[in-house]
C-alpha cells in the first residue's frame, strides 16, 4: 500500500504498519488509520501519519525523553479499547506543538497515544490524573538531553519494537543530477 504524505511524500507501507484508532485521536475523530514515521533526518521526533489525510501528521516523543517517571495509570475503558490483556506490551506517545518559537513547544502529558503493539490499535487517552499538564514545557529538557549525549535516541528503539516505519532517504532525480 502506499499513502501520499505533504511532510515525506509518497511512503510505501504494509498492512501490518498501521496503527487502527477506532475513536480517531481529539479533534480527528474522522481519522482512523496512522502509521508511525521514523523521519531519519530528525534525530529527536518521529511522526503520527494519517493514512487518509496527507497533510495531517503529529510530531510525537516517548515521555521517557522529557518526564522522568512519568507511568500514568490507564482506565478500564483505554485497555479494552486498545485490546490489552494482562502484561501484554504497549507504547506511549506524547503528541507536541511546535510553535513558530521552538524554544516554547509542549508536550501532551494529559492525553497520550498508546499503542498495543501486538494488535496495532491504538487511543489518545485523556488520562485522570491532574497533575499532568497539556502543555508541559519540553525545549530545555531535550536541550539538555542532547548536551548530555544520552546513548540511543528513543525513537530508534521505537523502531526496535516494530512501531514505527523508517522513511526512505530521498533519492536524488535525474533532474538534481543535470
Amino acid at each position: 500500500m502506499r499513502i501520499q504524505t505533504s511532510r515525506f511524500g509518497l511512503i510505501e507501507l504494509t498492512n501490518d504498519d498501521l496503527i487502527q484508532f477506532p475513536e480517531g485521536i481529539l479533534g480527528f475523530g474522522q481519522l482512523r488509520q496512522f502509521v508511525l514515521l521514523d523521519d531519519p533526518n530528525d534525530e529527536i521526533f518521529a511522526w503520527l501519519q494519517s493514512c487518509e489525510e496527507p497533510g495531517i501528521a503529529f510530531p510525537v516523543l516517548e515521555p521517557e525523553v522529557f518526564a522522568d517517571g512519568y507511568k500514568p495509570t490507564l482506565a478500564k475503558s483505554d485497555i479494552s479499547t486498545l485490546q490489552l490483556a494482562d502484561g501484554e506490551h504497549h507504547r506511549m506517545f506524547c503528541i507536541v506543538t511546535i510553535p513558530k518559537d521552538p524554544t516554547q513547544m509542549t508536550a501532551n502529558l494529559k492525553a497520550p497515544v498508546v499503542i498495543n503493539v501486538k494488535k496495532r490499535v491504538a487511543r489518545q487517552c485523556v488520562l485522570q490524573d491532574n497533575s499532568l499538564a497539556i502543555r508541559e514545557p519540553i525545549f530545555l529538557k531535550l536541550q539538555q538531553r542532547v548536551v548530555q549525549g544520552q546513548p540511543q535516541s528513543i525513537k530508534s528503539q521505537a523502531l526496535d519494537w516494530g512501531v514505527a516505519v523508517k522513511v526512505p532517504e530521498p533519492t536524488p532525480s535525474s533532474d538534481a543530477e543535470l
